[in-house]
Parts: C-alpha cells; sequence; structure tokens
C-alpha cells in the first residue's frame, strides 16, 4: 500500500528541469546564442537527444546584428531537428554527419537550405558547423565540424562576444521552474 502511494505521488510530481545556455562563434562575424531546458532524469544519459529536451532557443547575429532566430515551439513534422548533448563532458557532440548521433541540426538539414523563408537554423556535421538563414546556406560561417561546442548551466556562460544581449533576440520560450 506505502509503495501504491509512493508510485502515485512521484507520478504526480513534475519533472525537474536542468536549464543550460551555449554560444557558438562561426568565421565571419556570425554568432549564435542559445538555452535548452533538459529533465534532470535525462541527464544521467550518456546522450541526451532531442527528444529529452523540453525547451529551447536560438538566435543568430552577424556583426552584432540580428538575422533570425528558431525556437522548439516552432517545431513541426518538417523540421529538422537533431540534438545529441554529452552531459558528462558539458558539451554537444561534434564532428560527424549531422542526422546521426555525432551531429546536430536545429531547423537546418544536411544542406543547410531549410530553416524557412525567414528562418535561422545551425547544422553541425561532417563537413563543418555553419549556420541557415531564410533557406540558404551561409557557407561563409563554416567553422571546423570537430570544434567543441560548450554547454553551461543557465547563467554560468561566457557571453557571445559578438552578439547583443541574448535576452534581446530570443524567441519567445518557457523553462521549468
Amino acid at each position: 500500500m506505502i509503495r501504491a502511494v509512493a508510485l502515485i505521488f512521484l507520478m504526480a510530481t513534475p519533472l525537474q528541469a536542468a536549464d543550460f545556455e551555449f554560444c557558438w562563434i562561426g568565421n565571419n562575424n556570425y554568432t549564435m546564442s542559445g538555452m535548452m531546458s533538459v529533465t534532470d532524469q535525462a541527464l544521467t544519459q550518456q546522450i541526451v537527444t532531442e527528444s529529452d529536451v523540453t525547451a529551447f532557443a536560438i538566435s543568430g547575429t552577424r556583426n552584432g546584428l540580428p538575422i533570425g532566430n528558431w525556437s522548439l515551439d516552432e517545431l513541426t513534422p518538417t523540421t529538422s531537428w537533431n540534438l545529441n548533448f554529452d552531459p558528462a563532458e558539458m558539451v554537444f557532440v561534434t564532428g560527424g554527419y549531422s542526422n546521426t548521433t555525432q551531429g546536430q541540426q536545429w531547423n537546418a538539414n544536411g544542406a543547410v537550405n531549410n530553416c524557412g523563408a525567414l528562418g535561422f537554423g545551425f547544422n553541425s556535421g561532417g563537413g563543418g558547423q555553419d549556420v541557415c538563414v531564410k533557406n540558404t546556406y551561409r557557407v561563409e560561417s563554416v567553422i571546423d565540424p570537430f570544434t567543441p561546442l560548450p554547454v553551461f548551466p543557465l547563467g554560468e556562460g561566457p557571453t557571445c562576444t559578438t552578439a547583443p544581449l541574448l535576452g534581446s533576440l530570443m524567441p519567445s520560450y518557457r523553462f521549468a521552474s
């Protein structure tokens, strides 16, 4: 009886979440700032994937000017969405093809050309890390595919030096409290 009551209580208790931030600096003054929320339970896994993320938002700039943003609130069945985060190392996995466990697709496919007519996306694949702006691959943003992309607890990350304040560009999103 006590176990049943405890189980019902645990099922009714909302999952706690951890909030993170990150900053990517590409070539030619391209930057991307972002935030994500992941359930505490998922953080015990070797790799956290897109299915473990409860909130996610990215915002891009070039030369310090906004070029677009994307959030999980905009996810559709046709959105390119692949995320691989190593919570032990506090990095996104990079260096492999973008649609595998070794890469990233955040509203940008392997060709980096499907982020929406007014959209923004990020891709980390075998050929490099880069951004998509308004359905256009921004080849001038490319950096080495193996460049580490560190993740920090929310409020503890470095500032994207060429980006405006993150909060002024981020799309609307809600993190679990």
